[in-house]
């Protein structure tokens, strides 16, 4: 293993940002794994940390099939993690929305350069991401649909979901899809936190992906086989809004199956308690996503359904 810094900024309050990447093997680069890129996404950078281990002990059993090197870069922006901002720190720009990124521009564009300079030649590149929406959800492997992508390799992770997103404008300077562009077959590998640590949800990211990289022929070793992966487009999951405002009570679980018209929570009004309005199933499917907070908006999503 080498540790080493693979680029650094000067800031005139603080030490230098050096982001650290973490180098196994050597040869053909065959895969880089990028976590923290926003200043909440502990659960990210976790992850990554606990892949920096299971690397180690792979490499002194001679794990690493030779001639491939893997490059795993746990957090790129700890400036806002350290004072617990979720953008910049400065201008609170989004750095996954500055690729392939500029060396003559803004920090953050500067910053994405950097980055992306040291992986944009890999063969496989896994983003460790984030769900934008507050809430919990099943874990899932996401792919770009671009000219570039193989969706049928979300099976390799052996997950129970493969989404497949169609690009919107704002998605074009994102890593996973600036990645695509450079011809890297890129995924984004969700777990169900974010800003928070779950043991048992970052156990299966990392046996995820050491599955993949085991089935891609980058490291050997036996590993359990995981799921038959459903491989469905981002349209095949419906949204379920709520009609009024309120205290929010969950009825349900993500990973449940339910049918048309099942009653999936309900909202309470928040000085009395009285039952304002329900939510119902929109189609029969299994919940995707649960909102989790106790208060929530008119017309705000709070469950989304993998519909049958």
């Amino acid at each position: 293993m080498k540790k080493e810094i693979l680029y650094s900024i000067k800031s005139p309050y603080r030490e230098p940002l050096d982001i650290i990447g973490f180098r196994f093997g050597s040869g053909s680069p065959a895969l880089a794994v990028v976590g923290a890129m926003r200043g909440n996404e502990v659960q990210q950078m976790y992850v990554c940390a606990k892949l920096v281990r299971e690397l180690k002990k792979l490499e002194k059993k001679r794990g690493i099939v030779p001639g491939k090197e893997i490059l795993v870069i746990p957090c790129v922006n700890y400036y806002s993690m350290n004072i617990g901002k979720r953008f910049w720190t400065m201008d609170n720009t989004d750095i996954n929305r500055m690729f392939p990124g500029y060396d003559l521009g803004e920090t953050t564009q500067r910053i994405a350069d950097g980055v992306f300079s040291q992986i944009k030649n890999f063969e496989y590149g896994i983003q460790m991401a984030s769900f934008y929406q507050q809430g919990d959800f099943l874990p899932h492997v996401k792919m770009m649909k671009t000219d570039f992508a193989e969706q049928e390799l979300m099976s390799l992770f052996g997950m129970r979901y493969g989404i497949v997103r169609t690009p919107r404008p704002y998605d074009t300077t994102t890593l996973n899809f600036n990645w695509q562009i450079w011809e890297t077959k890129a995924f984004s590998v969700y777990t169900n936190a974010t800003d928070v640590i779950d043991e048992s949800s970052a156990d299966d990211a990392v046996t995820a992906i050491l599955r993949f990289m085991t089935r891609a022929g980058i490291i050997t070793g036996k590993i359990h086989p995981g799921y038959c992966t459903e491989i469905i487009p981002e349209s095949g999951i419906e949204q379920i809004r709520t009609e009024s405002a309120g205290i929010f009570r969950s009825m349900t679980h993500v990973g449940t199956h339910v049918e048309e018209n099942d009653i999936l929570g309900k909202i309470l009004d928040p000085l009395d308690c009285e039952e304002n309005s329900y939510i119902r199933a929109s189609a029969a499917g299994v919940v995707f996503f649960e909102f989790n907070k106790p208060l929530i908006d008119e017309n705000t999503v709070c469950f989304k359904l993998i519909k049958d």
